[in-house]
């Protein structure tokens, strides 16, 4: 029953199961039509339902007004059909349920992943709340896909993409959705492509973002690594990025490469930075992750002041120990490889994160690595 201008009017049943079914097919994509989002097929039911009570009016001999029309389709009643027909969702709520409510899960995800591939997805122990539920950044992409289901996301004119080698497909997606009509630049470096999910070929990336006839150009000139230390650090390319060009140093000045085996870190470590720290700039210590610590007092009981780096977005300090996951988009005036056979095996693009790990020197880059180098290293004689 939808008040209309002092009345109400009965919309029929069968009616009101066609004004539904025509909006979920229009949301699903089986119409020509352009795709509704879920949100707007809610406002546009309640059109509906107090568009039909107008053409009952106007057949009966009334002329109800626009502003009455739209009131009609905010009224309690409308709002209480839709509620309970089409509901207002929340992307972030919607993911959730998926992922606490294992039977709406495997509902949802017949055909496309298998038993063990939803029990990875599902949260055995539901959150309190929305807000208190420990989101990973892999849940945030699915959020935001979540959230341009249920409304059009805004687009821009131009999008600027940097280190787009370590886009993930639902990450392209994201992207792609705000492009609209608009243009993209995509700038990135296949040898740094760390991410377990990082495409090897540029046309795939460029594909997922809905723009697989862009033109690629490769970047050959380096400003900011010198030459011996990019070219010591392009000796892997042919492992990690085959086909991929090497880049030029185009700075005149030169800069410094030292390769020292040890046995043992402490004693060889606390020399090369004490070395170092005694000369102006800043100074980055890199290792793996999980020896940050054990490098840090290292240093300290070596009288070296040292702070560990554990967030990429703060300022390092001028001696700098930095996780070799953290390493990428920081550079240092002088930098220590600490043990790099330790930073390839820690994780499946070990090689790539050395790459990574190599080209953060400005001017100095010493690398002291143990006699036990992996295979794949063997591209980078000593």
């Amino acid at each position: 029953m939808v008040p209309l201008a002092g009345r109400r009017y009965r919309v029929p049943v069968e009616r009101l199961k066609r004004y539904v079914d025509d909006l979920r097919r229009r949301a699903r994509g089986d119409d020509d039509q352009q795709l509704l989002h879920y949100a707007a097929g809610r406002e546009r039911l309640a059109m509906l339902l107090a568009g039909d009570a107008r053409r009952q009016k106007e057949a009966a001999g009334g002329s109800p007004t626009d502003a009455e029309t739209r009131r009609a389709a905010r009224s309690p009643e409308v709002r209480a059909f839709c509620d309970q027909t089409w509901p207002a969702r929340d992307a972030a709520g919607l993911v959730a349920a998926l992922f606490t409510d294992a039977a709406l899960l495997a509902r949802a995800a017949r055909g496309v992943l298998d038993d063990a591939e939803q029990a990875l997805l599902h949260w055995s122990a539901p959150p309190r709340s929305v807000r208190s539920a420990r989101w990973s950044e892999a849940d945030a992409v699915l959020v935001d896909e979540a959230a341009g289901l249920l409304e059009r996301t805004q687009g821009f004119g131009h999008v600027v993409v940097d280190e787009a080698q370590d886009l993930s497909p639902m990450q392209c997606r994201a992207v792609a959705r705000r492009l609209a009509a608009g243009s993209l630049t995509v700038l990135g470096d296949l040898a740094q492509a760390t991410s377990p999910w990082s495409s090897a070929d540029w046309r795939q990336t460029l594909a997922g973002l809905g723009r697989p006839d862009t033109v690629v150009r490769p970047l050959t000139r380096g400003y900011r690594v010198p030459a011996e230390v990019l070219d010591y650090a392009n000796r892997l390319l042919p492992v990690i990025a085959p086909g991929l060009p090497a880049a030029t140093a185009v700075r005149g000045e030169p800069g410094s490469l030292r390769i020292r085996p040890i046995t043992d870190l402490a004693g060889p470590l606390a020399a090369v930075v004490g070395e170092l720290a005694a000369e102006p700039g800043s100074v980055g210590v890199v290792c793996a992750d999980d020896v940050v610590g054990q490098v840090v007092e290292l240093l300290a009981a070596a009288g070296i002041p040292a702070a560990a780096l554990v967030d990429d977005g703060e300022p390092p300090a001028r001696v700098a120990v930095v996780p070799a996951t953290l390493a990428k988009g920081l550079e240092f005036d002088a930098v220590v490889v600490a043990d790099p056979a330790a930073i390839v095996a820690a994780e499946p693009r070990g090689l790539h994160r050395l790459y990574v790990v190599l080209t953060r020197a400005v001017s100095t880059l010493v690398v002291l690595h143990r006699d036990d180098l992996p295979p794949q290293l063997a591209a980078v004689p000593g």
